[in-house]
């Protein structure tokens, strides 16, 4: 356990690390690209200085400051509607954005007088002068945050477990800490990509190209080379040194195929339905829907079927099982391949969540999957499950107090919290050592 957490704090610090500043930034670190939003605020005919601006979409977010004359400028990555929002706290008191004097085509979200939703014309420069004038703000009341949050939190918990219990299956039968299932998550939204973009298929046939493709990207790593590597008797370490060069091999793999940039699956970025405080998108929805079906459907399988019952088997006791009579390849195999499988679904959930496709996206949610896991319970899928749920809130509700940039550190904060209690996890069991 303690190696495990040693790891997962290794990993927080490569992720965490501040990136090397760019010769190609402004001032206020943003990257120069050839998109950008940019005009002047003002007020009474007067520049409003130090107001401050973010833009977000696409998976994108930034932000900058107006300068003594009412200038502002937010380069993006590429062509696309992002939500454009004015701290109002960064504004004169009694002052709000005048609806009335918006540039054309230009709207407030519902339910704010600071938020819109903006995109490109023609060209890749769009001018957003803002007026200021007098008005009341709308305010979002915290437990309309906090219930909206927590419904994100649910949506994000949900597509986090459906990896984290097929990295957790792997762990229960094989004690292998698998850091290449990031990169099986990447493979899922890659093909899912591939399919309806470069091919032109329709979305169905990239969903199902994904899980066949997931179920044989399983079947081939375990018949590939984690079979043979336990037949020669490795240990869990060296085992663990070779998942993380493998993860990086396919990782830049990955990257040499798609490049650098994200790509969008078909129907990406939907306008959100607002149901009272909280506001979702159809994908969204359907994303959920398909969450809790899936996993109802690992349920059943590990607790009604032959193999399912035979996993629980060696996840408890390997050497018991296979004195019993249970072919432990056979279902070490089989778990392999349910492990792509739920990390190719995760992966098309993940890329409609971000939302878009990248070489790296997988690891993004590396951390997350062994908080997750070990939170729960190391080696149970069910305790991956609930290990997940907790994170995926505590991810989403921590903004509400840290900026969205630590918003991924908060998982971590709840699992040292919860091991210093309960060292073996929510649903683990404690263990004898020496």
């Amino acid at each position: 356990m303690v190696a495990f957490i040693g790891i997962l704090m290794a990993l927080c610090a490569m992720l965490l690390s501040p990136s090397v500043a760019s010769a190609d930034e402004t001032d206020d670190g943003q990257e120069i690209t050839d998109f950008y939003f940019a005009g002047v605020i003002t007020f009474e005919d007067k520049p409003v200085e130090g107001v401050v601006m973010t833009i977000e979409g696409k998976g994108f977010e930034g932000e900058t400051k107006t300068d003594a004359e009412g200038k502002w400028r937010l380069y993006v990555p590429e062509k696309a509607k992002y939500t454009l929002t004015v701290d109002e706290d960064t504004l004169p008191d009694g002052v709000i954005v005048d609806a009335a004097q918006l540039p054309e085509g230009t709207q407030p979200i519902a339910g704010t007088t600071a938020s819109f939703e903006v995109e490109f014309g023609l060209t890749g420069t769009k001018i957003m002068n803002l007026f200021l004038g007098e008005g009341e703000r709308v305010t979002v009341s915290f437990a309309d945050q906090l219930f909206s949050r927590l419904v994100g939190g649910l949506n994000f918990g949900l597509l986090l477990a459906l990896a984290s219990m097929g990295a957790a299956l792997i762990y229960g039968t094989t004690r292998l800490s698998n850091f290449t299932h990031g990169e099986m998550v990447t493979w899922g939204g890659l093909l899912a990509m591939v399919t309806t973009s470069f091919w032109h298929l329709p979305l169905w046939a990239g969903i199902a190209a994904a899980v066949v493709g997931g179920a044989l990207l399983g079947w081939g790593m375990d018949a590939g080379v984690w079979r043979p590597l336990r037949r020669r008797g490795l240990g869990t370490v060296q085992l663990m040194i070779v998942s993380i060069g493998l993860s990086l091999a396919l990782r830049y793999v990955f990257q040499y195929f798609i490049g650098g940039g994200t790509r969008q699956l078909p129907g990406a970025s939907p306008t959100p339905i607002q149901f009272g405080p909280v506001s979702l998108s159809y994908i969204d929805m359907i994303a959920m829907g398909v969450s809790i079906v899936v996993i109802l459907a690992v349920a059943w399988f590990l607790t009604r079927t032959r193999i399912g019952k035979a996993t629980r088997a060696i996840s408890d006791n390997p050497q018991l099982a296979a004195a019993s009579g249970i072919d432990v390849d056979r279902v070490i195999r089989y778990v392999w391949i349910l492990a792509g499988v739920l990390a190719a679904i995760s992966g098309i959930l993940w890329a409609y969540f971000r939302p878009g496709v990248k070489w790296d996206m997988g690891m993004q949610m590396l951390l997350l999957m062994f908080a997750a896991i070990t939170l729960g319970g190391l080696g149970t899928a069910f305790g991956a499950l609930v290990g997940s749920l907790i994170v995926g809130i505590a991810v989403e509700i921590s903004t509400l107090w840290i900026p969205s940039d630590l918003k991924y550190a908060s998982a971590l904060v709840v699992l040292i919290v919860i091991l210093l209690v309960r060292p073996q996890g929510l649903l683990g069991r404690k263990e004898r050592l020496g």
